[in-house]
């Protein structure tokens, strides 16, 4: 890590420490989708096995969205990106310490709903549990990495929260197919995810190698 990157990465986590305004709106949203999940569907044996997965993935989904729509807010006050502008260092290093400050926020949601979730869905592991350490992470990544970028991509426009959903969910698609079809596999234990989790494992190099080459023209755009 260079010294402006961990200087804008202590930043936000100091911030977010004192504040946890990320961190509690993202665990009251995930939380209301999986409780609410459960009711309307009852889940139970095999089926739960089969839509757990894709209650996981899209909980995290809808949950995260409400910190990257704020990922930027702190520097749109009192002209703070104006300042960062004229900082002697690449954009990028700035991005990258905005996805990695989400990527941690949203980790540690996934791992307080974790056993609520498996409560809820009486979900026992039937494949490879420690696939599910790897499977997670990288479609937190493909998430979060392409949130931040649109999300400063938005953050000149009025409706910005409206514009982040709108340009993100269809290029999360194919992601999120993978991470729910990699996470279903391994809860039921019917085959080897291998193939699902190449494709989110592809998916993270290219988008995140685009938003690195691609958000120091969008940062410092008027």
């Amino acid at each position: 890590m260079t010294r402006a990157l961990w200087t804008h990465l202590l930043k936000d986590l100091r911030i977010e420490w004192r504040t946890l305004d990320a961190l509690i709106s993202m665990l009251f949203f995930s939380g209301l989708v999986v409780v609410l999940f459960s009711i309307a569907f009852d889940p139970q044996g095999e089926f739960a096995q089969h839509i757990a997965g894709g209650v996981l993935c899209v909980a995290t989904m809808f949950a995260s969205v409400s910190a990257l729509n704020q990922a930027w807010a702190r520097e749109i006050r009192h002209q703070v990106m104006d300042a960062q502008r004229m900082v002697p260092a690449p954009a990028a290093e700035l991005y990258l310490a905005k996805a990695i400050a989400n990527f941690l926020f949203v980790t540690i949601v996934q791992i307080v709903l974790a056993p609520f979730f498996f409560v809820f869905y009486n979900l026992h592991v039937a494949g490879n549990a420690w696939l599910l350490a790897l499977v997670l992470p990288l479609g937190t990544w493909a998430l979060v990495a392409n949130g931040i970028f649109f999300a400063a991509l938005s953050m000149s426009s009025r409706n910005r929260e409206f514009l982040l959903s709108l340009i993100l969910f269809p290029i999360f698609i194919p992601a999120l197919l993978a991470m729910v079809q990699s996470t279903t596999l391994i809860i039921t234990g019917e085959s080897e995810p291998t193939l699902w989790i190449k494709m989110l494992l592809g998916y993270d190099i290219i988008f995140t190698t685009a938003s690195l080459l691609l958000f120091d023209v969008v940062f410092h755009a008027e």
